[in-house]
């Protein structure tokens, strides 16, 4: 397989195995391009969603340095009164983002189908 089917993969799986999606997609952090997305949401801009979801990354980095943390960066929860928006770190060089409806599933149900993805295509 190649690199862009595991993406493709990644995704799917994330779309198909959780209640309420909205969109995916795997997201280059240094330019804030997206790799490779899906949605069930077709008026859900996912190239501006990585984009500024990038620069969230970036700050929280700077932020963790100015602060001495050296503790790995794990993931990122939005939470919106109707949607939950999770980041996930993928490798140094990239994010998964996720977002759902939060009447469709939980945090521990996005967090739960997420992790399994990532580690089917790690």
């Amino acid at each position: 397989m190649t690199r862009q089917e595991d993406l493709k993969g990644l995704l799917e799986g994330i779309s198909q195995n959780l209640d309420g999606f909205i969109g995916a997609s795997v997201v280059d952090i240094a330019s804030g391009m997206s790799l490779e997305s899906t949605t069930k949401v077709p008026e859900f801009d996912l190239d501006i969603a990585a984009a500024y979801n990038a620069e969230m990354v970036k700050a929280k980095f700077k932020t963790m340095k100015a602060l001495n943390i050296t503790s790995e960066l794990v993931d990122m929860l939005l939470t919106l009164d109707d949607q939950l928006h999770l980041i996930r770190m993928l490798e140094d060089r990239y994010f998964l983002y996720a977002a759902v409806y939060s009447s469709g599933t939980n945090l521990a149900m996005l967090r739960a189908v997420v992790n399994a993805e990532v580690k089917k295509y790690a």
